[in-house]
């Protein structure tokens, strides 16, 4: 008897070894089994034909969400944050360690992460680990208990609960790390730089911007090229804004070191000389800067000196983000992106000459390989069946109203935006279809919980 599939899927686009080609991609148990011509015949559960104007792509990693379940389930949450993703063709996320209570720095907290994700998650989540003075010394078993890495700040938080690394501490949890070879990511903005700069408040955002210069970052990623160079640990630069410090990371992956770098939809998205003043729905640290440094962020996306595109989503309540009228130094600093953000990154791409299948790498392939999630990231056989189907030429107005996120604030409400996610599949099973409203009732969550292997 032939083998039954579980879904198969035809297109005449499919994302396959990075070029696109007519074919039918088969499923069985969660993952792809079979990759054949266009015209092939599989005996199958559901098949499904995806018009001229889609295209098949693997599903998009995202390795930067700020979750905060439990204790701030009223920023958001898993359920309304992987909702959010599979309606952005996000498959995988991984989650930050705070700005949930109690942040993600023992096994313990992260075993609370598990039990809240697992019967809420309608996509895939990891989680991030957190160095913070308490927890340097005990980082390993958190590694053991399957984080993917540790996140530090360099500079406050926002938190009280997750407080920053000094430059010595720093050094100590990059030795520590590097010890059972594990993977350091950093919040790098220097706080003495911040200090000297210091913001008086209001409502002006290229005062907000100038209270957070290039500097900052420069400073910070020199201690971490710094303790990189010293231990020998595996570092990641998180939401790289400034294109000063690009020199300083392409010398030290020249040296060898081994340092990756990441930047984010709003700073290719946006530029300060079009942020409102009041406009703090578009606060983030570090902050977006003008339309020339963008340009430069593009132009190091395209060389491959940044590696990767995350969203880093960090939502709050409308209160948070709107709080004191638009005063940028009261005002809840984060960006609410993970649902628009593969629709973002590939509106700036399209309108730069940059294919699709770039952005893809940029999002899913490499990201997938950055967090060593080997089954992630790819149309191929034995890969999961973590599937988008893909309108790239669809325009659309974005409304936050219309978002999947539990507080409806975003910067890019109102952009014009090309590239519409039709349906998306996890393990071969439809977590979202297009047309689905903020209000429908979710279907059953089929995430998985993942850990580092």
């Amino acid at each position: 008897m032939a083998e039954r599939y579980d879904l198969v899927v035809r297109a005449e686009r499919v994302l396959i070894d990075g070029e696109f080609r007519p074919a039918t991609v088969a499923t069985a148990d969660g993952v792809i089994v079979a990759i054949a011509d266009l015209d092939a015949s599989f005996d199958a559960a559901e098949t499904v034909t995806l018009p001229d104007d889609q295209v098949l792509i693997p599903g998009i990693v995202d390795t930067h969400v700020h979750v905060n379940e439990p204790g701030r389930t009223d920023w958001e949450g898993f359920a309304s944050a992987t909702r959010a993703a599979a309606a952005g063709g996000v498959t995988t996320i991984i989650d930050m360690p705070l700005n949930s209570i109690p942040p993600t720095t023992t096994v313990e907290a992260l075993e609370l992460k598990r039990e809240a994700a697992a019967p809420q998650a309608s996509v895939d989540v990891g989680f991030w680990g957190g160095a913070i003075p308490s927890s340097l010394g005990s980082l390993k078993a958190v590694h053991d208990a399957g984080a993917f890495g540790f996140k530090a700040f360099l500079s406050p938080s926002g938190v009280d609960e997750f407080p920053h690394l000094e430059t010595e501490q720093l050094f100590a949890a990059a030795l520590e790390i590097a010890e059972f070879g594990g993977l350091l990511i950093v919040h790098a903005e220097d706080p003495a730089v911040l200090e000297k700069s210091e913001s008086h408040g209001g409502t002006d955002y290229l005062d907000f911007v100038s209270s957070r210069p290039d500097l900052a970052e420069e400073d910070a990623i020199a201690h971490v090229i710094e303790a990189v160079r010293s231990t020998g640990v595996r570092a990641h630069i998180l939401h790289l804004s400034s294109a000063r410090a690009l020199p300083q990371i392409e010398a030290a992956k020249a040296e060898g070191l081994p340092i990756t770098v990441e930047t984010c939809p709003h700073y290719l998205s946006f530029s300060a000389e079009g942020i409102p003043d009041g406009g703090t729905q578009f606060k983030c640290c570090p902050p977006i800067r003008d339309a020339g440094n963008r340009e430069l962020l593009w132009q190091a996306l395209e060389s491959g000196l940044i590696d990767i595109v995350a969203s880093d989503h960090s939502p709050s309540t409308k209160e948070l983000k709107f709080a004191h009228g638009g005063d940028f130094e009261l005002a809840w600093g984060g960006i609410s992106g993970l649902q628009l953000s593969f629709s973002a990154v590939w509106t700036g791409a399209k309108a730069r000459g940059i294919a699709l299948e770039t952005v893809v790498e940029w999002m899913s392939a490499k990201t997938a390989r950055f967090a060593g999630l080997s089954q992630k990231g790819r149309i191929e056989v034995g890969a999961d069946a973590d599937l988008v189907a893909f309108a790239p030429d669809a325009a659309f107005t974005a409304s936050a109203d219309a978002l999947l996120h539990k507080n409806k604030v975003s910067a890019f409400d109102g952009s014009e935006l090309t590239g519409l996610v039709a349906v998306t599949w996890l393990a071969g099973v439809p977590v979202y279809t297009s047309g689905e409203s903020a209000d429908a009732p979710a279907s059953t969550p089929t995430g998985r919980l993942l850990a580092r292997v």
